[in-house]
């Protein structure tokens, strides 16, 4: 039998190293994302819907890179947003270019809307999952198209197992657990740009103060039926004189 005469080859001339490991032959690395970027935070308001996130990317632990742009507009009528790996990101934004290039070509007068380009996500990233190859990502797809009932806003978002949703506001990473909050206490359906941008902010700096990842360097980006604007990056102004920042380690238990 075949195994048999595998084995005993194994027996007799010991072990032998993989053809990769010899020099020739497919390679393999590991599953484990290098180059990550922290939180998005997306919410709709009054005309369209707006986007926001820092511009660092973290080797490791290390913040390596300080200007990564992880918004993106897809098409005319959508926003993208990405926390995670980075490289991973570029793979997804050159689908979308395949998308979208496939759709213009049709030349029917329509093109792909946010919906759309939401539910080609998921399937993407849930198709990845299955094939225990993931891409290391959480996406935040947002944007605005007229239909039926007129100007349409949408927001949604999805993980890397192809998890799924649609809100009226998200938030990924670190985001998920500390600026969500925020959003349900004071998230209106009727807010202005200004007062978007300003809710926003505020939870771009809870993350400054609390995320380790996060750099005060960020980028927001609208949508509305007049298309995408991306803006460039800005600080805020921020203050470090909170006591519980002076002496962290107040009241903790131990002998640090």
């Amino acid at each position: 039998m075949a195994w048999q005469q595998a084995m005993g080859s194994h027996a007799a001339g010991g072990s032998q190293a993989p053809p990769a490991a010899a020099g020739g032959g497919e390679t393999q690395r590991t599953q484990y994302p290098y180059v990550t970027g922290t939180s998005v935070i997306a919410l709709k308001y009054k005309d369209g819907v707006i986007m926001a996130c820092d511009t660092g990317a973290s080797y490791g632990s290390t913040l390596r890179y300080k200007s990564v742009e992880r918004i993106k507009a897809v098409g005319k009528h959508s926003l993208i947003g990405a926390s995670g790996e980075f490289s991973d990101f570029q793979e997804i934004l050159r689908y979308l270019d395949e998308l979208t290039l496939s759709d213009h070509m049709w030349d029917d007068g329509n093109s792909l809307g946010p919906k759309e380009i939401h539910s080609y996500l998921t399937r993407v990233m849930y198709n990845r999952r299955n094939k225990f190859d993931p891409l290391w990502n959480s996406l935040v797809l947002g944007g605005v198209k007229k239909g039926p009932k007129g100007d349409e806003k949408y927001l949604g978002m999805v993980n890397m197992i192809g998890t799924h949703f649609e809100e009226n506001h998200v938030a990924t990473g670190f985001g998920n657990h500390l600026a969500i909050p925020i959003l349900r206490a004071e998230w209106r359906e009727d807010m202005t740009f200004e007062e978007a941008v300003k809710l926003v902010e505020k939870c771009l700096l809870v993350l400054l103060y609390r995320d380790r990842s996060s750099i005060n360097k960020f980028q927001i980006a609208k949508i509305t039926t007049e298309g995408s604007t991306i803006y460039p990056p800005y600080s805020l102004k921020t203050y470090w004189g909170f006591s519980h920042f002076e002496n962290p380690a107040q009241g903790a238990v131990g002998s640090w």
